[in-house]
C-alpha cells in the first residue's frame, strides 16, 4: 500500500483572506449590522421625510356637537379640499379631544372624486356615505377606512391638534382625488 501524498500548503491570501471577512456569514453579519445602523434615526440615509402642511385654525372644541358637521377647506382653498369637522361621541383613531372623538375628513371619495356632503357623515355609526356615485362608505372610527363599495382607499384624514379650545389642522394622511401631490398649490 502506498502512502498518501501530503498536501500542499495553501498560499496565502494577501488581499482578502484575513481572519476577518473571511468567510460568507462574516459577510453575511456584517451586511445585516451596516443595514441596521443605516436605518437607526440620526445615523443613516433610510429615514421617512414628513411633509410641512400649514396649520389652519379650523373650529373651537367648545362649540362642537356631536354630530353636526363643520365643514372648512384644507390645505388649499380648493373645492378638492372640501373637509368636514365632526365630533362622534366615540374614541376614533386620530381623534383628538378628552374622548379623542373630534375628527376630520377630506369629503371627496378617492374612488372617482364624488362629493360626499356633509349631511353624509355620521356620528352614530361612525360614517361616511354612501357615495353617491357608487355607495363606498367609510369607517370614521378607524382612519376612513372603506367599509364597503368600489374605493380602494380611504377617506383622506386631517390631522387635527388642540391648543387649548382651538382646533387646528396641521396635515393630511392619503392623497386628496385630482391632486397628485397634496402640498403641491393647485392652478385652478
Amino acid at each position: 500500500m502506498t502512502e498518501p501524498l501530503p498536501l500542499a500548503a495553501e498560499p496565502e491570501c494577501e488581499r482578502h483572506c484575513g481572519p476577518a471577512g473571511s468567510d460568507r456569514r462574516h459577510f453575511l453579519f456584517a451586511a445585516g449590522a451596516t443595514l441596521v445602523g443605516l436605518t437607526i434615526p440620526g445615523l443613516g440615509v433610510a429615514q421617512a421625510k414628513v411633509a410641512a402642511y400649514p396649520r389652519k385654525k379650523v373650529g373651537l372644541l367648545s362649540k362642537l356637537k356631536k354630530g353636526e358637521a363643520v365643514e372648512f377647506r384644507y390645505p388649499w382653498d380648493h373645492a378638492n379640499c372640501n373637509t368636514v369637522l365632526l365630533k362622534l361621541g366615540q374614541e376614533a383613531a386620530g381623534g383628538v379631544g378628552p374622548d379623542k372623538d373630534v375628527v376630520a375628513f377630506n369629503g371627496l371619495c378617492p374612488h372617482m372624486g364624488w362629493d360626499i356632503p356633509a349631511k353624509k357623515f355620521f356620528a352614530v355609526p361612525g360614517i361616511a356615505g354612501p357615495c353617491p356615485g357608487h355607495w363606498t362608505t367609510f369607517d370614521l372610527t378607524r382612519y376612513g377606512m372603506v367599509v364597503s363599495g368600489h374605493a380602494t382607499q380611504g377617506l383622506p384624514q386631517v390631522l387635527l391638534e388642540l391648543d387649548g379650545d382651538d382646533i387646528f389642522a396641521t396635515g393630511v394622511l392619503g392623497l386628496i382625488f385630482g391632486f397628485h401631490d397634496n402640498k403641491a398649490e393647485p392652478k385652478e
